[in-house]
């Protein structure tokens, strides 16, 4: 297959900054589209990859799959899309597209192993797939989004994980304005649960470990934050949610949550990969038929679906935009939650 090469910033190993690099591309087949990236999302799942924190990681490995811009070139047998439109790459890039998983729209779930934008075998080159920290990118025109124009094209990056990370739960649970929905975490994902929960007519509440969030949430559209240290207000939230979207990236104690959790609720794990050390106790799931779940982004019809949602409602992420050369800095602030409450790279900083 022919390809063509591309600037890119990837890493060598897991202990080595990301630099400049060059990578290939595949040329343009017929259902291919290919975007010159505008924007690409900076997200926890980037970092973890490139430090091989989950173990097999290809390298090099180029991260980001919070990809915008704009279409360059289209293949002979593309309907959706024509040269000139926006247009946005998620996580996905394929699947099998005959399982019982993908029939339903549900790409991420694909039985046969989807592929992912980074990191993921690429049937085209044979190699593995690299991500939106580059130039450009040629994907099959049935896993590319359509953009909607009204909204800033920066802040619409992270929606293509961040956002879809929340939003899919929020529908599978069908939030709506009878909905009481508390979100654990206030990070890149806990803001857009925010945002999307409260853009569906919920009653939204943040809890936190301490007051200092309270300002930050209340403007994000909360209507109540609850103190997870205070047991009072603990206490108080009893048997009150009908949905908890955890967002915590790292292990922690769900218990505590799960006794203010409604008749039928559920609390849905989106933020943590990996064994939770916690002991289960399930008098409080039993006695009141609640359920512990877990989410992972969501299928391409339902992420066109929240990008047109949002750009009904004006729905986009709190974003500080940074340069393609400070992305190793942005991870060493990123470990620290010293952003609000996503970096978005301009990718014109990588044609300088």
């Amino acid at each position: 297959m022919q390809k063509h090469s591309v600037k890119a910033f990837g890493t060598e190993s897991k202990d080595a900054d990301l630099k400049e690099m060059i990578i290939n591309r595949r040329e343009v087949t017929a259902k291919d589209i290919e975007i010159e990236i505008l924007y690409c999302g900076v997200c926890h799942s980037d970092l973890h990859t490139a430090r091989n924190d989950w173990g097999g990681t290809k390298y090099p490995a180029v991260p980001g799959h919070e990809i915008v811009g704009r279409i360059t070139k289209i293949g002979s047998d593309v309907t959706k899309f024509k040269i000139g439109d926006l247009a946005a790459v998620g996580c996905l890039v394929d699947s099998c597209r005959t399982c019982s998983s993908c029939e339903q729209d549900l790409e991420q779930y694909c039985l046969n192993g989807s592929t992912g934008t980074y990191n993921s075998f690429d049937k085209h080159l044979g190699n593995h797939t690299f991500g939106g920290y580059s130039q450009k990118v040629v994907v099959d025109e049935h896993f590319v989004l359509k953009v909607p124009e009204n909204l800033d094209l920066a802040a619409v990056a992270p929606l293509l994980c961040a956002g879809i990370t929340t939003w899919s739960p929020l529908k599978h649970w069908n939030v709506n304005q009878n909905s009481k929905v508390a979100v654990v975490g206030l990070g890149g994902l806990g803001h857009m649960a925010i945002k999307l929960a409260k853009g569906l007519g919920a009653e939204v509440s943040l809890f936190s470990r301490t007051p200092a969030k309270t300002e930050d949430a209340k403007k994000l559209g909360a209507n109540h934050v609850i103190i997870s240290t205070n047991p009072e207000e603990m206490q108080a939230a009893f048997g009150k949610f009908d949905l908890i979207i955890d967002t915590v990236p790292y292990d922690h104690n769900i218990n505590p949550y799960i006794s203010t959790l409604a008749v039928n609720g559920t609390l849905v794990i989106v933020g943590y990969i990996g064994e939770m050390q916690c002991l289960l106790q399930t008098p409080p799931m039993i006695m009141g038929r609640k359920a512990v779940a877990g989410s992972v982004i969501g299928g391409i019809a339902e992420t066109q679906e929240m990008l047109d949602f949002c750009g009904e409602k004006g729905i986009v992420s709190d974003i500080e935009i940074i340069k393609m050369q400070d992305i190793n800095e942005a991870y060493e602030r990123m470990l620290k939650s010293d952003v609000k409450y996503r970096f978005v790279i301009d990718m014109s900083s990588l044609k300088n």
